[in-house]
Parts: C-alpha cells; structure tokens; sequence
C-alpha cells in the first residue's frame, strides 16, 4: 500500500513540477494538518461523547512513528547539514529543523521529496525494523467514539478503538454502548472470522441466526460472525460491552 502510494505522489509531483527544481514551501500552512470536522450526532436521549479536536488527534496519532528523529538520524547518516537539505529539498533550513524536532507535521509530499534525497522509500519513516515485540498502550482519554452508522438517526450501538494505535493486529478490540433500542431499530451485519463480546454494564439482547438472547452483566458469548447478528440495549439504562473480532482462519 505505501509503494502505491508513494508513486502516486511521485507522479502528482512530476506532473505538477516544470523543472526538476522543487517549488520553495516556506509558509507553516504548508505543514499544518486539514480541520477535519468533529464527528457529531445528534442524540437527545443518549449521552454521545464528544470527539477529540481532529487536529490533535492526527497529530498524536502521527507521532507514534517519530517521524522528526527519523529524519533526523537519516540526515545525519548521510552527512547532510540542514542547509544541503533544503537546497535538495526546496525547503528552508528552518523549517526542516522544526520538522525534526516535532514541532510540525510533514504532509506527505514533503516527506515523499525527503525521501527521494535520500533515495528510500515512504515506509522508510512508517516502520521500526528495530522493535521485536509490539506494545501500543491508548490511554482512556485518546480515544474517539463513533457511531455504528453515521446516517442512522438512531444507531444501535457507539463504539471506541482499544487498540487503533498498534500495527499489524491479529484482533480487533472495541468498547461498545448500546442504547435503549426497540427490535425494529436494530440492523443486522455480518463479517468475515469470529467475535467475542462481554457485557460490563446493563443489559444486551443479540439477535443471532433468527433468535435473540439476552445477556446480563458479566455475560459472554463467542461466535461465527459470519451469519447475521445485531444488538441492541435492553432493560433502564445504556448498556456497555467489550467486543473483539478475529479474522478468518486461513
């Protein structure tokens, strides 16, 4: 995927450039992240936990790379002062510095004209050949909570990433909250290899294959999420479950 991506950058780049002289980026909007708008619905009954500024989040999201000290060590293997590398790069000296340092996010084409001076490739910053064993910790006020479908008025359940900053994940874990739903408000779905789900507040009825159980607090249940399920919140209050799915067996 990042090949892929790296040579439609190169190509976007070729097209757009009349020379093989770089355009000068001198601005720090050049660098700054887009204002992605906050996820929002709008529930008047349901608690919906308000997203993370869009901005800091991608920026936090981004610095789990370490990108600056990659580029930093890479620039100083080579034996390139920062001076150099602008004129390579069409960027000033400054601003390469304020990138090593972490005080400003490259956007991709940046990286991808850094990279070419160094002739490697985009994955060269998005990998660690280093680390043996992965351990990716997500504190509780990183994550960001989404609804099930972002055109339902009334979703079946919200969900938060457990684990959306590790890489190369052999499972998916999620904490999950289903409000207080009618049966024809929840919608079924499916997918491919197995789920577990634990309910640690309140009560959910699954709908599985035709047939609904209610689960209690403390209650769980493993299944072929490849037939056709839904949940939905039952009893006095939202209730709440950790979810975590698996890919298929090959």
């Amino acid at each position: 995927m990042l090949k892929s991506l790296q040579d439609q950058i190169l190509s976007y780049m070729n097209e757009s450039s009349s020379s093989s002289q770089f355009t000068q980026e001198n601005t720090e909007s050049n660098y700054s992240l887009p204002q992605i708008p906050a996820i929002s619905m709008n529930e008047s009954k349901d608690n919906f936990k308000s997203a993370e500024n869009s901005d800091a989040t991608i920026r936090r999201v981004l610095s789990s790379y370490d990108l600056g000290n990659k580029l930093r060590q890479l620039r100083l293997k080579k034996k390139i002062a920062l001076v150099d590398l602008g004129k390579h790069t069409g960027l000033s000296a400054s601003m390469i510095s304020q990138l090593e340092n972490g005080k400003l996010v490259p956007t991709l084409p940046t990286l991808a004209r850094i990279a070419m001076v160094f002739d490697v490739g985009l994955d060269y910053f998005f990998t660690d050949k280093r680390r043996k064993r992965l351990f990716s910790i997500v504190r509780k006020d990183e994550r960001m909570q989404f609804p099930e479908r972002t055109d339902s008025p009334t979703p079946g359940y919200f969900f938060e990433c457990l684990a959306f900053s590790a890489q190369d994940k052999s499972l998916q874990a999620y904490l999950a909250e289903f409000p207080l739903r009618s049966p024809n408000e929840a919608t079924e779905h499916m997918h491919e290899g197995a789920e577990f789900f634990h309910v640690i507040e309140g009560s959910v009825a699954i709908r599985y294959q035709d047939e609904e159980y209610m689960m209690e607090t403390g209650d769980s249940v493993y299944f072929d999420s490849s037939a056709p399920h839904s949940y939905r919140g039952v009893g006095t209050q939202t209730a709440k479950a950790i979810v975590i799915t698996t890919p298929p067996r090959v």
